[in-house]
C-alpha cells in the first residue's frame, strides 16, 4: 500500500505566501546617485555673467545690503535684488524699476558692477538715474590687481 505524499512545510511556504516587504535598496541607490548629480551640477549653474571688472588696489566688498546692477560688455543691465534671480532690464526702464524698488525702503544703496569695456558715460547715466530717485550710496565694483610677483 502506497501512502499519499503529504505536502511538506517547505512546499507550502513556496506556494501560499507572497513577499510583503518592499526592497528599498535600489531606491536608496537611485537617490544617492541623484544627490551626487545635483551636488556636482549646482555650482555650475551659479556661474553668473562674464563681466571683466576694472582692476584696483583697494577692496570693494559691499558693506551694506543693496541692489546690485551688473552691466555686461554689450550694455545689458542685469538686476539682482538679492533674491537669487537676475532680471535683464533696459536702460530706458531702469529709472522706473529703481523707483518702485526703493519706494518703501529707508536705506537706499546700489552697487554697480560694470565691464571695463563699457563706456564711462553709460555708467554715469546709470549713476545719475540712481541719484535722481534718492539713492544715497552708489558703489562701483572692481577686481583686485593680479600681482605677478606672487606667482614666482
Amino acid at each position: 500500500m502506497v501512502l499519499p505524499k503529504l505536502p511538506s512545510i517547505r512546499s507550502k511556504r513556496e506556494i501560499g505566501t507572497s513577499l510583503s516587504e518592499i526592497n528599498v535598496t535600489p531606491f536608496v541607490d537611485v537617490m544617492l546617485v541623484l544627490l551626487i548629480i545635483f551636488m556636482v551640477t549646482t555650482p555650475m549653474m551659479q556661474s553668473g555673467m562674464a563681466v571683466s571688472l576694472p582692476q584696483a588696489e583697494t577692496d570693494t566688498a559691499p558693506a551694506d545690503p543693496g541692489l546690485k546692477l551688473t552691466v555686461t560688455a554689450d550694455k545689458f543691465i542685469h538686476l539682482d535684488e538679492g533674491t537669487g534671480t537676475l532680471s535683464i532690464i533696459n536702460i530706458n526702464l531702469l529709472e522706473n524699476r529703481l523707483r518702485s524698488y526703493y519706494q518703501n525702503r529707508t536705506k537706499k544703496v546700489v552697487y554697480i558692477n560694470a565691464d571695463e569695456s563699457v563706456p564711462y558715460g553709460f555708467v554715469v547715466s546709470i549713476m545719475d538715474m540712481a541719484k535722481k530717485i534718492g539713492v544715497e550710496t552708489v558703489g562701483l565694483g572692481t577686481a583686485p590687481i593680479e600681482d605677478k610677483t606672487k606667482n614666482r
